[in-house]
């Protein structure tokens, strides 16, 4: 008896539900536990499955600036105590170097140059790391690919506006920098990959930097 009670104000509280067009209590029916849990359940999945966000890299205690109209790049410590000055070539009026903000994050010692993309490298041969008509040098800095700081064998191209967008200096300034950067920025030893580079120019070495390093071209 009693249920059949309960069945008839069911029916009677659907029908002026209905009839007052109140949508909010057309189900009447209690939610169960398996339909909580199925929600819970989702969600939870949802959360478990979110790819992690990547850690921000460290920065070093260092940072680079390239003064284009002065054709010189300083090394600054973390003050504003200037740690070197050296002239670099820039690029020409047709290949203009890309002034902004970026961040040195690998080091290669004895590089090796593959043409980019690019239509003044179209009939350019690839050369491998320790070529003397390697455009690379001994050493290389990446900060924006295919441009980067490296060395050059044509140490008299530094201080003009001649290259192709990256910043040329000689090849010992630019084992200079990268002695320091992987010093200042990286955990392996330093002088040991150097000494080993110039051992064997054949070897190329890839340092990917466990911090990076700021670079502002203007």
């Amino acid at each position: 008896m009693p249920q059949l009670i309960r069945l008839i104000v069911r029916s009677l509280v659907s029908m002026l539900c209905v009839g007052l067009g109140l949508s909010a209590c057309r189900d009447t029916r209690p939610s169960t536990g398996n339909r909580t849990a199925a929600a819970t359940d989702s969600s939870l999945t949802s959360a478990d499955t979110a790819p992690p966000k990547p850690a921000a890299p460290d920065t070093a205690d260092i940072r680079f600036e390239v003064d284009l109209a002065a054709r010189v790049v300083r090394v600054l410590g973390a003050g504003i105590d200037t740690l070197a000055v050296h002239p670099v070539a820039i690029g020409s009026t047709e290949w203009p170097t890309q002034s902004g903000s970026w961040a040195i994050n690998q080091v290669v010692l004895n590089p090796e140059w593959i043409p980019p993309d690019e239509t003044w490298a179209e009939e350019r041969e690839p050369r491998k790391p320790g070529d003397p008509k390697n455009p690379l040098g001994r050493a290389q800095l990446v900060y924006d690919m295919p441009r980067t700081i490296h060395g050059t064998n044509d140490s008299t191209s530094v201080g003009k506006a001649v290259s192709h967008g990256s910043l040329r200096v000689t090849n010992a300034v630019a084992l200079w920098l990268a002695t320091l950067v992987l010093e200042r920025a990286s955990t392996t030893n330093a002088t040991t990959l150097v000494q080993r580079a110039a051992a064997d120019r054949s070897e190329k070495q890839i340092i990917t930097l466990t911090r990076v390093v700021p670079i502002r071209v203007f």
